[in-house]
């Protein structure tokens, strides 16, 4: 970390700890409530009318060349052929392959896109009514689950492992349906696997009946095969 980045982190520190006064707060903190709002208004206006889709989560730091990202832009093309658009974080990596893909098959292609200070820009491949571009992580996520028939979370890190495990605790605890949720790569996901039914489920935090509320597969052709099953199985077809 730079000189200057630990200045601006010791400086977020410090405010947390300052007392302000009654001004300061009112001022600061209804600027805050009314850039949530727009936020909302703005992810609501603009995909309410998408039709069904699935989120593709995964890491922005996936090179073009990686066997993962070659994977998450077919799914995203499988995903179009079958009749659903792709959502995804709108930047880099896995995400813009999700977004070529879909834009290849001429499939709806959108993009949550969030400012941070690095690696997050959008990709090219989104469609240009359906690129939004966010300040907030939460509102960002609610918009994910909100407009989502389906997740598929390829390899990523800390964002891709909030994005999965909020999923997952809005199903778990009935607040969106259960939708179905796809972890691609095994050998990638088989140690958090493995931790959650060792770890997590022996200690009784989770239901041996929350361990159905995802799937592993290897590939593509798995991964849409999984969200097809998912809707067949419930009577439902993509174009509801």
């Amino acid at each position: 970390m730079s000189n200057s980045d630990e200045k601006k982190q010791e400086e977020k520190i410090r405010r947390a700890f300052k007392e302000r006064d009654w001004s300061e707060i009112k001022s600061a903190d209804s600027w805050a409530i009314f850039k949530v709002m727009s936020e909302f208004v703005e992810g609501f206006e603009k995909l309410a009318k998408i039709g069904p889709c699935v989120s593709i989560f995964g890491s922005a730091r996936t090179p073009r060349d990686h066997a993962h990202y070659k994977t998450a832009e077919e799914i995203a093309a499988k995903l179009v052929r079958h009749g659903y658009g792709v959502i995804t974080g709108g930047g880099p990596g896995i995400m813009e392959a999700g977004n070529k893909g879909a834009h290849s098959e001429g499939g709806k292609s959108v993009g949550l896109n969030i400012v941070l200070p690095f690696e997050q820009f959008n990709n090219i491949y989104i469609d240009r009514d359906k690129l939004i571009t966010f300040d907030y992580f939460f509102v960002r996520k609610v918009m994910f689950v909100r407009y989502s028939q389906g997740f598929v979370v390829l390899p990523g890190g800390f964002g891709t492992m909030d994005e999965l495990f909020e999923a997952l605790t809005l199903i778990q605890t009935n607040k969106i349906g259960r939708f179905p949720i796809v972890l691609v790569g095994k050998d990638y996901w088989s140690g958090l696997v493995d931790w959650i039914k060792k770890t997590i489920l022996l200690h009784k935090n989770i239901n041996e009946e929350d361990l159905e509320l995802f799937s592993v597969v290897e590939d593509a052709t798995e991964a849409v095969q999984v969200i097809d099953d998912f809707y067949s199985k419930y009577l439902l077809s993509p174009n509801f």
